[in-house]
């Protein structure tokens, strides 16, 4: 009897231990180091991932993992995790994978154990074919461990990009983020930042003022407000912690699994045939007049509700997701609001990228138009207008998945080819009644084409109504079949899920390739 009671004791102590190396590893840095966690405004690695996953859903791996260095006294501190937690749960029940660095341990600077954590997590989310989601928060890499951590960097941007087009990637930027710790974000689909908590940089302030002797603050070379309205790196960003993580379950709940799966389908108690009197007297009588474009995106969606991206940087185009039938689609439209809604270097590459993501996971494309042409001048030309209003051009003519678009208004010169016309693949095409498809405006062009009467105001005055009648309309378009039909805007949500119901079985063949050549 005793032999058995001997037995129970011990697999007690073997669970305790279990338990008790649990606790260690949870406690990452310990206790003072994450009372200074939280006196910076930040959350724990542990904490973040509790928000952004759904409760009790979290399987941790890889919680006993130590790094194996012997350099610089390192054998010495061993802290269990090696300053990154890894594991998978459920978003609104979908898996996501997620690894989230731990500034407690070792300032979640990574080795070569962090990193074979991080790639592990990759492997498996890349075999699962779902989503991941990366939370930084570092000090780079480990010195102590010098090329080795460098290897380990490698091995993580190599799956960043295998996984590219096949599963989501989403980084999130909540402190600290520098040299190599940088361009795994960069290569992943979306990249998110708390507000003045967060940077990002290659070359730190320190080394900035050595070799170049700038002076300069964290927050000036890579803060949240940098890199969302100047550089155009991160697509959107967040007050705090806490709003960051629930905005992310947001995203999450628009993305596809995979690039086979298939856009998600949520109950919706929105009408699909909801008609929206209001739209009928959005465009201003005045056809200079600016308004809200993002108006007609929220009247359409289902229940209102837009995840934008990238809002603070190249305003002049709206991007983001909404659905329609409760199935996701990509929102690409111009912004009247701003320059007019012409397109430039930067509203072109922001909006390639987003048509880019959407066509590699089957997300259909709803395109607003309002359109002026590209933006003239010594500044665009030399910074490559030329080569990245192509990137735009190239993203459609290249998309399979279902493109509707509607012409609200202006769609003049090569910028109404661009913005996914008949004539580059779009595949239902509707202009409302106020559209004005030309090469460009009346006066501009009747000073051309009448360049003989110009001395005569009355002569012009004519020559340009004239002009304004027979091209700034719709129906030219529409005589030659570029345009589907002309449609009033109350019924735009409506058409917009016909079309998209009749496109759901849509396929294209391409010529086979290794790859093309977009003009980067």
């Amino acid at each position: 009897m005793a032999a058995g009671d001997s037995g129970g004791h011990g697999m007690k102590d073997i669970l305790d231990k279990l338990e008790r190396r649990r606790a260690a590893a949870r406690a990452g840095g310990g206790a003072k180091r994450i009372e200074t966690q939280h006196a910076r405004g930040k959350l724990t690695a542990r904490e973040r991932i509790e928000l952004l996953l759904d409760t009790g859903s979290f399987e941790e791996f890889d919680m006993f993992v130590e790094h194996r260095s012997s350099e610089f006294g390192m054998e010495k501190q061993k802290i269990p995790g090696d300053g990154v937690v890894t594991g998978w749960g459920t978003v609104n029940g979908r898996a996501v994978f997620v690894f989230a660095k731990d500034f407690t341990v070792f300032g979640g600077s990574l080795s070569e154990a962090h990193a074979a954590k991080i790639t592990k997590i990759q492997d498996m989310a890349l075999k699962a074919r779902a989503p991941i989601v990366g939370l930084f928060d570092a000090g780079g890499a480990r010195i102590q461990e010098g090329v080795a951590a460098l290897g380990g960097y490698g091995e993580v941007f190599k799956r960043n990009v295998i996984a590219s087009g096949v599963i989501p990637q989403i980084s999130v930027i909540m402190g600290p983020c520098a040299g190599g710790d940088v361009y795994s974000p960069a290569m992943t689909d979306f990249i998110f930042m708390v507000r003045d908590t967060s940077y990002m940089f290659v070359t730190g302030p320190d080394v900035v003022k050595t070799v170049t002797n700038e002076v300069v603050t964290a927050e000036e070379l890579g803060g949240a407000s940098v890199h969302t309205t100047r550089s155009g790196v991160a697509d959107g960003s967040f007050e705090n912690d806490v709003d960051c993580l629930l905005q992310m379950r947001r995203l999450v709940d628009f993305l596809p699994a995979n690039n086979a799966a298939g856009v998600p389908e949520w109950p919706s108690f929105d009408d699909v045939a909801r008609e929206e009197p209001s739209l009928d007297t959005l465009v201003p009588d005045n056809p200079n007049k600016p308004y809200d474009i993002r108006e007609l995106i929220l009247k359409v969606a289902d229940e209102g509700d837009f995840f934008e991206l990238s809002a603070a940087y190249a305003k002049n185009i709206v991007i983001g997701f909404g659905r329609i039938g409760g199935r996701t689609v990509g929102f690409v439209a111009n912004q009247p609001m701003v320059l007019a809604g012409v397109l430039d270097s930067d509203a072109s590459r922001k909006a390639a990228r987003f048509v880019r993501f959407c066509d590699a996971f089957e997300i259909p494309i709803v395109t607003f138009v309002d359109v002026p042409g590209f933006l003239p001048g010594t500044d665009q030309e030399y910074g490559g207008l030329i080569k990245h209003g192509a990137k735009l051009l190239f993203a459609y003519s290249q998309c399979t998945v279902p493109l509707v678009t509607v012409i609200t208004r202006k769609a003049f010169g090569g910028a109404y080819d661009v913005m996914a016309s008949k004539h580059v693949g779009g595949d239902v095409n509707y202009a409302w009644p106020t559209a004005q498809i030309a090469v460009m405006g009346a006066k501009g062009a009747v000073e051309i084409i009448f360049r003989s009467d110009i001395g005569d105001a009355d002569k012009i005055a004519a020559r340009t109504k004239e002009y304004e009648e027979r091209f700034l309309s719709p129906f030219v378009a529409a005589e030659r079949g570029y345009i589907d039909d002309v449609i009033m805007p109350s019924q735009t949500r409506r058409r917009i899920a016909r079309a998209l119901a009749m496109l759901r079985g849509k396929r294209v063949e391409w010529p086979g390739r290794k790859h093309d050549n977009l003009p980067v």
